[in-house]
């Protein structure tokens, strides 16, 4: 695909991509430098991606909390929307872990909030092949098609399809993947003995592997747990891909992914990888992962971006205003009694680890709480510049300031480049620091 305007050239576009974006207050009140410097770096995009994972509704028809949901019940406002909307952003993914946590009421709520303001959106619908259409952003530069899809999510979260007789389910468009464990024949032998001392249900046993307590075991030398995608989702997401690349000038894909390799979540499971390849094979520009809450490795394939995780960008998932009585039994507290900052508090102190710890002195944390805004610009279908700018999201901070994202300073930015490209680096990336910004070598 080469977009060419006569005696011109190849056309250009710039892009900047962000992560999650989990927004329960406003944006448009504050006015620091580093604020406004980064507000001005999304606006001044052709085109500004985020992840969407807040559901926007005021409780109405339908918006019961679910039984399971992707941890904090995300909700805020419909005018939220808003100050995204202010902030330069206009293509939104919709497919997360949060998409059903208010149930088909929250799912349709948000949905329709961001219809009636003409923001085009992918990764929910109204049955998966609505869930699975891509989503089509026209420029002044050129067409710009979205795909999303989610990989982490509540067993009812995934839409399903619809019949000649039958309607399909509403829900977002998964990537689900297979996982099995290799263990050596002595391992496995002592499985079936446990599964004979404690009296554990018979299951269907497959040829070449062994069925344990829901997980699959197959004999060999090389212990470990992998992954691959699921056949369907790859294939049905991948035509998408393809669709988009012939109605579109440029493609996105957007995954929401928390699965990480075994022993190391910074590194992606290798689901991920494999199909974050194949989407770029099959005409996509850009991959963009989020989901992780933190930073993963960046690789460039065939000229084209791939980022595994670009961790939070906007982390304000302790301001939301109200739990649902499962979120505080969660937590030991009284479903009756109570307030929301209490069960915020718990959640801090909760063991065997606490969520997203926010003191500074949890130095390994710190990484929920940087992160890196990259700045994109394709001239024709080739990647010309990749510019990583450092963010921090204020750790430190009272609940009411952090989780809003800001430039780094000279300091900060350098330890948060240094992250990245060490990320980087097992996917041959080079990344060059100068300044306060990175540059990656294409």
């Amino acid at each position: 695909m080469r977009l060419i305007v006569a005696g011109v050239g190849l056309k250009e576009i710039s892009l900047v991509a962000t992560g999650d974006s989990l927004i329960s207050m406003r944006q448009s009140v504050h006015c620091e430098p580093e604020f406004m410097g980064l507000v001005e770096l999304v606006r001044g995009a052709d085109v500004a991606f985020a992840n969407l994972e807040m559901l926007l509704h005021d409780y109405g028809e339908g918006c019961y909390p679910a039984s399971e949901s992707g941890g904090t019940y995300m909700r805020a406002p419909p005018h939220m929307l808003d100050e995204l909307l202010w902030m330069g952003f206009d293509l939104f993914s919709t497919a997360n872990n949060h998409s059903l946590d208010y149930m088909y009421g929250g799912l349709f709520s948000t949905m329709g909030c961001l219809e009636a303001a003409g923001v085009p959106y992918a990764g929910t619908g109204g049955d998966l092949a609505e869930a699975r259409r891509p989503a089509y952003l026209e420029t002044g530069k050129g067409r710009v098609g979205f795909v999303s899809a989610c990989s982490s999510f509540a067993s009812f979260g995934r839409a399903g399809d619809s019949r000649r007789d039958m309607g399909g389910r509403p829900g977002l468009n998964p990537l689900r993947f297979e996982r099995w464990f290799t263990a050596r024949p002595e391992t496995l032998e002592r499985l079936r003995q446990a599964e004979i001392e404690l009296g554990l249900p018979v299951v269907h046993q497959e040829e070449g592997s062994y069925h344990f307590l829901a997980n699959k075991f197959v004999p060999g030398e090389a212990p470990g747990l992998h992954t691959k995608c699921n056949t369907a989702d790859m294939e049905g997401n991948l035509e998408s891909v393809r669709e988009a690349a012939r109605q579109a000038d440029w493609v996105l894909f957007s995954l929401h992914s928390h699965e990480g390799w075994p022993g190391d979540d910074e590194k992606p499971a290798a689901f991920m990888e494999e199909f974050a390849r194949a989407a770029i094979d099959a005409g996509c520009h850009c991959f963009i992962g989020h989901g992780h809450h933190a930073m993963r490795g960046i690789e460039i394939r065939g000229g084209k971006p791939i980022f595994y995780s670009l961790g939070n960008f906007i982390f304000q998932n302790e301001t939301v205003e109200l739990m649902p009585a499962d979120f505080y039994e969660r937590y030991g507290l009284d479903p009756y009694e109570g307030t929301v900052s209490m069960a915020f508090d718990a959640r801090q102190k909760a063991l065997p680890r606490p969520g997203y710890p926010v003191h500074p002195w949890f130095t390994d944390d710190e990484k929920y709480w940087v992160t890196v805004t990259p700045q994109m610009v394709f001239e024709g279908d080739r990647l010309r510049e990749l510019t990583l700018h450092p963010i921090e999201l204020g750790q430190g901070k009272p609940r009411s300031q952090r989780g809003r994202p800001m430039l780094a300073d000279a300091a900060r930015g350098e330890k948060i480049l240094a992250t990245i490209k060490k990320l980087s680096e097992p996917y041959g990336t080079e990344i060059d620091v100068r300044g306060n910004v990175g540059l990656v070598r294409l």
